[in-house]
């Protein structure tokens, strides 16, 4: 835990409730991807990403001392946040303002400090650094969650449920396999986060628009060196990999890849949030509920969908937030403009608090999930009858019935029980007509309505998915799982 000069824990939390806070920070996201975007570790980096330009232009020859390096390593962290204010106060910039920040804890470096760079050598690169922790948290968050989900999958791979097309009874299908449907949504979101990983690519060092004149002055017009240069500085930040060409900023189409995959993962979200929301309504389902938790200040009795509920509203906000860097790489006129910081410095971070959020609620509710076996039953049972009435006139057929006269009688019964069951509110009661009917007194009827022989292939769906999809997710990310998740609220 980082300390100021006051000595004040950086990332600790002190209310002024005069001034808003961010729900983002203050009840949905963690601490973890918080701290990511905190001015801490921004402007950290900015001094590793100042040492690492240091460190490469004194290994290629420029005047650029060990006492200076090692002046600049110590002071990497313990930034003086009241005199960068002070500074940005009396400049209105805030990289000047914390290079000469900078400056005044490292004195001896402050003739080489950002030799040749213009402020986005330093700013887009810290971008890319914290976008990679923050896609990496985002990726293991997301094996966590399709994890769970493929626990839950199993455990509930042969327990059969009423389906539904068009929010109307439909096929029979499983919990289980219902689950999986939900996992392969974030099994596509992981593939599309990790492809944002693979390819990630740091803005190199590029000077003022792109085009290196800066740091081709300091080598005296020697191409090769400025080349190394770009490459020594990535290769100290982690990097194996520049954007070939770039203006003052990286392309901005990346900022709009970043958020167009975590808006993928908050439509996922969302669909899932959703069917548990209409679960829980219809009794099925119900998410964790803590022993003391109020579900409503008025209705004692409630236990309404709280956390998927937070979801879906979280999942809309993040969804609605991708028009924002497409619009940013749209209009950003010719080499840079100003409205593209002013713009992304807000819609980043809230996509990454976002997402975390969001995940952390649904692995929070995956291992929680309470499963209403009964209630399944009942409303399956309710419904069956008439989907099994194909199977019950084979059946019928089988016992030596004629086809068509078996299928007038069923199509009365069905009619006459559906009446009852809508207009009379009584249960479903085709069986109990068709056992009354002597054209049904050789038919099993009661064997067409197994539930099981409608699920068609759910069950090894499930187990073939769990395996095949799921388990090579868990082996790459083996010693990641069993994340601990604490929500705020």
């Amino acid at each position: 835990m980082s300390e100021n000069k006051n000595g004040s824990h950086l990332n600790s939390f002190s209310h002024n409730y005069n001034v808003y806070e961010s729900p983002l920070v203050t009840r949905n996201a963690s601490p973890e991807m918080s701290a990511v975007f905190s001015p801490q570790r921004k402007h950290s980096t900015w001094r590793r990403i100042w040492l690492a330009l240091a460190e490469a232009e004194k290994t290629l020859g420029l005047p650029v001392t060990e006492e200076q390096l090692t002046e600049m390593r110590a002071h990497l962290d313990d930034i003086d946040f009241e005199e960068a204010a002070r500074q940005e106060s009396r400049v209105r910039h805030d990289v000047m303002a914390h290079l000469h920040t900078f400056a005044k804890a490292a004195p001896s470096a402050k003739p080489i400090l950002h030799l040749g760079a213009t402020s986005m050598d330093i700013v887009d690169n810290t971008d890319v650094l914290l976008t990679r922790d923050a896609l990496t948290i985002i990726a293991q968050k997301l094996a966590n969650l399709i994890d769970a989900l493929g626990r839950f999958a199993v455990k509930t791979r042969d327990l059969p449920c009423l389906a539904y097309t068009h929010l109307q009874p439909a096929q029979p299908t499983t919990v289980g396999k219902r689950a999986v449907l939900w996992t392969y949504d974030f099994v596509l979101c992981l593939a599309d986060i990790e492809l944002r990983l693979q390819t990630l690519m740091l803005r190199g060092i590029k000077g003022t628009t792109g085009t290196q004149a800066s740091f081709l002055e300091l080598f005296e017009g020697d191409h090769e060196k400025v080349k190394k240069l770009e490459f020594a500085v990535a290769e100290r930040l982690g990097f194996s990999r520049v954007h070939p060409v770039s203006g003052q900023t990286y392309s901005r189409i990346v900022d709009a890849q970043v958020v167009s995959s975590l808006a993928l993962l908050a439509a996922a979200a969302h669909k899932m949030a959703l069917d548990i929301r209409v679960l829980s309504a219809f009794k099925e389902i119900d998410e964790p509920f803590e022993e003391e938790q109020v579900g409503s200040s008025a209705m004692a009795y409630k236990r309404n969908p709280v956390l998927t509920e937070r979801v879906t509203g979280l999942s809309r906000f993040l969804m609605n937030l991708v028009g924002n860097p497409l619009q940013t790489a749209a209009e950003q006129i010719f080499e840079r403009t100003l409205d593209d910081s002013s713009n992304k410095r807000i819609t980043i971070p809230e996509a990454f608090l976002t997402a975390d959020a969001i995940l952390d609620i649904l692995i929070h509710t995956t291992r929680g999930l309470v499963v209403n076996h009964a209630v399944i039953k009942q409303r399956l049972e309710a419904e069956l009858p008439f989907m099994a009435t194909e199977n019950i006139l084979m059946v019928g057929v089988k016992a030596g019935g004629d086809r068509q006269d078996l299928h007038e009688r069923i199509r009365k019964h069905s009619q006459e029980a559906a009446r009852s069951v809508k207009q009379e509110g009584k249960p479903n009661d085709l069986l109990h007509r068709l056992s009354k009917d002597a054209a049904f007194a050789s038919s099993d009827v009661a064997s067409a309505v197994d539930p099981m022989l409608y699920v068609g292939r759910s069950v090894q769906q499930v187990d073939e998915f769990a395996k095949q999809v799921i388990e090579p997710i868990r082996q790459r990310y083996t010693g990641k799982l069993e994340r601990k998740v604490q929500l705020k609220v």
